[in-house]
């Protein structure tokens, strides 16, 4: 069974959908996209290269002599990973509309993982909603605490 689901960038420009069979996704750890993100791991959904449709092209970046990152030149998102030899890519998992189903299924560059940054539940938590000093930035502008 496959599943439709979009996603895009944050400022909009650049949009897509995606064809899944599964909500498999799996944590990068390399130092590559350590670097591309700015995070210590980034969520990637894989999937076959004809099942991403871009419905506003994304601007690439060649992060490496091998592989090339999609992204939007506009407000800076990353959307993905590939191979332009390759059949399949891979697609970031905050770039869905509803990243909610996505499960992670195994990591990979773990040569690069700081397991610290693996279990963090023990943490306190605290909503953007409930912290005083954004809301009042929110309101300030006239709008709400996006989700």
């Amino acid at each position: 069974m496959s599943h439709t689901l979009t996603g895009g960038c944050q400022c909009g420009r650049v949009r897509y959908t995606a064809h899944l069979e599964n909500f498999d996704a799996y944590l990068c750890h390399c130092r590559m996209c350590q670097r591309a993100t700015g995070g210590v791991s980034i969520a990637f959904v894989n999937l076959a290269k004809s099942q991403r449709i871009w419905e506003r092209a994304p601007d690439w970046y060649a992060s490496s002599p091998i592989a090339r990152r999609p992204f939007c030149r506009e407000c800076g998102t990353p959307l993905g990973f590939e191979y332009p030899d390759a059949a399949r890519c891979d697609l970031t998992v905050g770039s869905f509309d509803d990243p909610s189903c996505f499960v992670p299924t195994s990591h990979f560059g773990v040569e690069a993982m700081h397991a610290a940054w693996l279990d963090t539940r023990g943490l306190p938590v605290l909503r953007c909603d409930e912290y005083a000093s954004l809301v009042d930035r929110w309101k300030a502008v006239g709008l709400d605490v996006p989700e």
